[in-house]
């Protein structure tokens, strides 16, 4: 096969049609454990990124939101507290564990919100629907990154805004201590508490092949989007994007 019909799963290079299942399995095997281990992870430091990426959010009573990957609903459910009565969060997630667990804490919280199953890049929604989309930790486990960023901007109304949070490029001075991190540290974390080595392993190799902070935000701007602008988070471990719609 040639390397241009292959697409990355962590190091492996894998067909297209392959990397969704493979993706699926790891979010399958984690899932019960996946909040546990973020926290773990990253010394609870995720829970400032998300923080900060539903600052910069701004949303306001009444707003149509879709988070996409939106997974255990960490973002869907502080939009639904922002967004009131008048408006409306879809969380939505490619894998049906991840979104189960999702929709329950919803539920838990009292968030009557709609959902749904579906895939980044054939997103179920017309166009020119939301005012904001936010992808976070997920954009980096998609096929086709470039058809998902197209497919998040079609759907924005005009002047609405993108925002993806993920894993990036660290800088330079951290790389060495992050390298020994990602590789040893956190296969041991997953298989002591999620009993998982592997998935964790795929974690640390898909960070290292997501595209870098310049990278991305000219992808951004390929797909349409202007005034694209990025945050570099703990030392560019993590980068807060950030578009808007034309």
């Amino acid at each position: 096969m040639d390397d241009q019909d292959q697409t990355h799963f962590g190091f492996q290079k894998v067909a297209p049609g392959h990397k969704a299942s493979r993706v699926a399995q790891v979010f399958d095997s984690v899932a019960g454990r996946y909040d546990l281990m973020n926290d773990l992870m990253s010394g609870g430091m995720h829970r400032l990124w998300k923080h900060f990426t539903i600052g910069q959010a701004g949303i306001r009573p009444g707003m149509k939101v879709l988070d996409v990957a939106g997974g255990t609903a960490d973002l869907s459910r502080e939009f639904a507290r922002r967004v009131g009565s008048a408006g409306q969060v879809w969380l939505t997630d490619i894998n049906a564990s991840m979104l189960r667990i999702g929709r329950d804490r919803m539920l838990d919280d009292g968030l009557i919100q709609p959902l749904a199953q579906c895939d980044a890049e054939k997103l179920p929604f017309p166009s020119n629907y939301f005012d904001r989309v936010t992808v976070a930790f997920g954009l980096r486990n998609m096929t086709r990154k470039e058809a998902a960023l197209a497919e998040m901007t079609r759907v924005l109304k005009p002047g609405g805004k993108l925002l993806v949070l993920e894993f990036s490029r660290v800088a330079k001075p951290l790389e060495r201590l992050y390298d020994v991190y990602s590789f040893s540290v956190l296969p041991w974390l997953g298989q002591r508490i999620a009993g998982d080595a592997d998935s964790y392993r795929y974690l640390a190799e898909s960070i290292r092949m997501h595209p870098d902070q310049e990278t991305l935000k000219a992808m951004m701007e390929q797909a349409g989007l202007s005034r694209v602008r990025y945050f570099n988070l703990t030392g560019g471990i993590v980068a807060l994007h950030e578009g808007i719609c034309l």
